[in-house]
């Protein structure tokens, strides 16, 4: 058993209905400084491509644009989907993130597409071939970030990744899957599982795994693990669940495939479901980390002693992004984060 010790954020600058996609972005930044005064200890930001959901596609970016409105939290990618890029380009792009906001940055890694397999195909011709390469990449990413050499006869051996500094990017390896986390393991790297992506299914085995089959490194001694889950605080139970109302309906859809901008709880409450999908929706708000403040973070706390992990992300969509805010706000005070 774990003690929780950080609370931090994720972010998917999710597309709302009746809002304009580049306004999800902006609120991606400002909710960053609203979560700073907060006191959470990280805040990271996805990569997905070609989602009509989700339309936070350049994480690098927004890390910068985070950066210059922040002076505390940490700053990370949720992750960077690796095999769409070289390495060495990665290396280079958050080595400059590093400069811009010194020993802030974290470099979450995912080996997903984040994407279907055409936009995969668009973003690298290699899209087949590169995923067999990642922990090849993470190896030579780890190097060049900490300006480290690279394994002997390596052909770029004598390339370095400017600018450089006394601090560096903290290496995380995120996923969803047994694979992420012996990945992580090999390389004693800091892991966490997504457990919102999979409802929890195969999460206490991948953090159990990483956890056996750690090797220490000289920066993290230890293993250190997360979980990311997503939770909704209100004042009341009946505030929560009505604002739940507008994910519980993008997640039945989007499990249909169906991609759409997230709608407003009434809307999502008038939808015709099948009496298949009223059932679902009923599980989801059961399952679902919903409530008030100290009712979200008692559940969060249980999961963490449960699974054994030392720190949880929460992500949060909502179609008003005030009372998304707020959730941020009530879990902070039910975690006491700033005592």
């Amino acid at each position: 058993m774990s003690q929780l010790t950080r609370l931090s954020v994720l972010d998917q600058s999710i597309a709302v209905a009746g809002r304009p996609q580049d306004q999800s972005i902006r609120n991606t930044v400002a909710l960053a400084k609203h979560c700073e005064t907060l006191g959470y200890q990280r805040f990271w930001v996805s990569e997905h491509h070609n989602h009509p959901t989700i339309v936070g596609t350049a994480p690098e970016i927004v890390i910068a644009a985070i950066a210059a409105t922040t002076e505390r939290i940490r700053i990370g990618s949720a992750g960077i989907m690796l095999p769409h890029y070289a390495p060495f380009k990665v290396a280079e792009v958050f080595r400059v993130l590093d400069a811009l906001a010194p020993g802030r940055i974290d470099m979450g890694l995912g080996r997903a597409p984040g994407s279907d397999g055409r936009t995969a195909f668009a973003l690298n011709p290699a899209a087949n071939e590169r995923p067999e390469h990642f922990p090849s990449d993470v190896r030579d990413l780890i190097a060049w970030v900490h300006n480290e050499p690279l394994v002997e006869r390596h052909p770029f051996a004598a390339v370095k990744a400017f600018p450089q500094g006394a601090t560096a990017p903290e290496v995380w390896i995120l996923g969803s899957s047994d694979y992420g986390a012996q990945v992580a393991a090999l390389f004693g790297l800091p892991y966490c599982y997504a457990w919102f992506f999979s409802d929890g299914a195969g999460g206490k085995r991948a953090i159990d795994l990483y956890q056996r089959t750690y090797r220490p490194s000289a920066r993290h001694p230890e293993p250190h693990a997360g979980l990311c889950v997503w939770a909704l605080a209100a004042e009341t139970m009946e505030q929560a669940q009505y604002h739940f109302t507008s994910r519980a309906l993008s997640r039945i859809n989007r499990d249909k495939g169906i991609l759409v901008p997230l709608e407003a709880p009434d809307v999502a409450a008038a939808a015709p479901l099948t009496v298949h999908e009223q059932a679902r929706m009923e599980q989801f708000r059961k399952d679902s980390f919903v409530g008030t403040g100290p009712e979200v973070a008692a559940r969060i706390r249980d999961l963490a002693a449960e699974v054994g992990v030392q720190e949880m992300a929460v992500v949060t969509w909502t179609h008003d992004e005030e009372v998304r805010r707020e959730s941020y706000t009530q879990l902070a005070r039910a975690f006491d984060l700033k005592g």
